[in-house]
């Protein structure tokens, strides 16, 4: 019996197979119904095992049945499947809702000038199938915090309303039983704390000093895969001689790499440290087999030992040389993950000494903290050597967003001039000052509680998102989340609760130093579990074009 798996994409062209069972697993998006419609009515397959990403609605299920009935194909359809996997799961801590056709639901989509009414109820409504998707599976019916007046508040009340409905319906729930039990958080219902990307703009932007972040900052890391261009050597090609031939190469970072694991949230330095133990570590190891090998193959130095001492010597000497073989496969997984991350960390270091990363994260983090700055922001600006122009921009779009009061029309002509003196598209600009949030949200939720930054070492400081989250789950009066709203799909009437389980999602967009600020916060809150999701995961660049999209005049 041949067992054999064959994978193929939904439109790409398929010869039929009679005697062989198929399993769909795709969108319930019109085309791709229409081409499961196709392949019925030309019998492609033995039967039809249909796996649907999010709920298929029941208009187009009929249009299924019809063209299984015409193609007299009806018993050949054998299961057909809601799955509700409709989002990402990127660590065990963290979701997203899209990766492909991201700019459907994008900071961009949500904040054009001329969206209309029925484009945004839109995107609101694909946020909450695909969160709704991520509450079934997760098999939790959660506790809905939100602010007012934002695109945020939008998707609450929508998946309020969409639990409830699901909840109403007893018989076919799919929040009791078996589906419940199996959520990890069963016994304790999670606080989910939906945010606006417009509660703290600097972050999307800031220059970052984690490894992870760092790595979606300055190279191409998507859906955990870092894809790089490698030259065949730093020596320039002779003259006259071909240019080297970059190689693309692909490095996953997954959670069995237990390297990844234990320093992607640490600051790029003690990684660099931690790439140079663990080489040498592994030097050492192969040089103990190398040893172990010689001694093997050596008779007696001196003629002086006896036949049996030299072979007991060598018996000894097998064992060990037994023991370390094992561990071979062991020592050449070492060695692949330690030229992975000897790779990606030089491609890093790169990027930090040709564009002065330090400097910019260093300068970043006093303006955020409102620490004395020890060299003028036109300085950095009009250097030459000193970043590209998108990094001269979110430097400067960071002070403008953060500064407690914006500066005088004279000032900003001069920061203009040299922005696009340097270079500078800015057309983001445009949109920040246009932005009606700003004078509002900025000066209270755009700081870090910290010092001054010294030596480049990180300090424990919450972000606005965080700060919010340790508002609503420690249950603290501030200001900024009083006015929270309160959504119980359970019940009729909310009323506040302790939470051990958060998730918080943000509209709009997320990145990867939220994440991590996230993580770090729930590491000094003993018990508890935080997860980070968001609509679209940008990094700065695409974030800042987004900025410069909404900004063209």
């Amino acid at each position: 019996v041949d067992s054999s798996l064959h994978l193929y994409l939904l439109h790409s062209d398929r010869d039929p197979i009679p005697d062989v069972p198929a399993v769909y697993f795709v969108m319930p998006t019109e085309e791709n119904i229409d081409r499961i419609c196709q392949d019925l009515r030309n019998q492609l397959y033995e039967s039809y095992y249909l796996n649907f990403i999010s709920a298929i609605s029941r208009s187009k299920l009929e249009d299924i049945a019809s063209a299984a009935l015409a193609a007299n194909a009806v018993t050949q359809v054998t299961k057909v499947y809601d799955q509700y996997l409709n989002f990402i799961t990127l660590e065990d801590d963290m979701f997203t809702l899209c990766h492909q056709n991201k700019e459907l639901i994008s900071y961009h989509a949500i904040n054009r000038a001329d969206i209309q009414d029925t484009e945004m109820e839109a995107i609101m409504d694909t946020v909450v199938d695909s969160l709704f998707c991520f509450f079934v599976t997760l098999g939790a019916v959660p506790i809905i915090r939100c602010p007012r007046g934002n695109a945020a508040e939008m998707v609450a009340v929508k998946l309020d309303k969409k639990l409830r409905e699901n909840l109403r319906d007893a018989r076919n729930s799919l929040f009791t039983g078996d589906n419940m039990a199996a959520g990890q958080f069963s016994f304790q219902r999670p606080l989910f704390v939906l945010v606006d990307r417009n509660v703290d703009m600097a972050t999307p932007l800031h220059h970052t000093w984690t490894y992870q972040a760092l790595i979606h900052d300055v190279l191409d890391l998507q859906l955990n895969r870092v894809v790089m261009e490698e030259g065949a050597g730093a020596d320039p090609s002779p003259t006259g001689a071909r240019p080297k031939k970059k190689i693309r190469k692909t490095y996953d970072l997954t959670a069995a790499d237990k390297f990844w694991q234990k320093h992607k949230g640490s600051p790029f330095p003690e990684v660099a440290e931690s790439v140079q133990e663990e080489l040498d570590s592994y030097r050492a190891q192969e040089d103990e087999v190398k040893h172990l090998k010689s001694i093997m193959s050596r008779t007696s130095p001196d003629g002086r030992l006896s036949g049996w001492c030299v072979f007991s010597l060598r018996l000894k000497t097998l064992c060990l040389y037994i023991l370390c073989c094992s561990s071979l496969p062991e020592l050449l997984e070492k060695k692949r993950l330690i030229d992975l991350h000897t790779n990606v960390a030089t491609a890093v270091l790169d990027h930090i000494k040709s564009r002065k990363l330090d400097v910019y994260f260093e300068y970043e983090e006093k303006l955020m903290s409102k620490s004395t700055l020890d060299k003028s922001l036109l300085d950095i600006i009009s250097d030459p050597d000193a970043g590209t122009p998108e990094d001269k921009m979110r430097l400067f779009l960071i002070y403008y967003i953060t500064a407690q009061q914006a500066p005088s029309e004279s000032d900003l002509e001069q920061y203009k001039t040299a922005l696009l003196d340097a270079g500078c598209d800015l057309s983001p600009l445009n949109y920040i000052k246009q932005w009606n949030l700003f004078s509002r949200v900025m000066n209270s939720g755009s700081q870090f509680v910290m010092e001054g930054v010294k030596n480049l070492v990180l300090k424990q400081h919450n972000l606005p998102v965080t700060r919010i989250l340790d508002n609503l789950m420690e249950m603290k009066s501030n200001p900024e989340t009083d006015d929270y709203r309160y959504f119980d799909p359970k019940m009729l009437r909310g009323s506040e609760r302790y939470h051990a389980n958060a998730i918080v999602f943000v509209v709009g967009g997320g990145n990867y130093i939220e994440y991590q600020n996230l993580v770090d916060y729930a590491k000094f809150k003993q018990g508890k579990k935080v997860v980070y999701g968001c609509s679209e995961l940008s990094n700065a660049a695409q974030f800042t074009k987004q900025l410069s999209q909404l900004g063209q005049k």
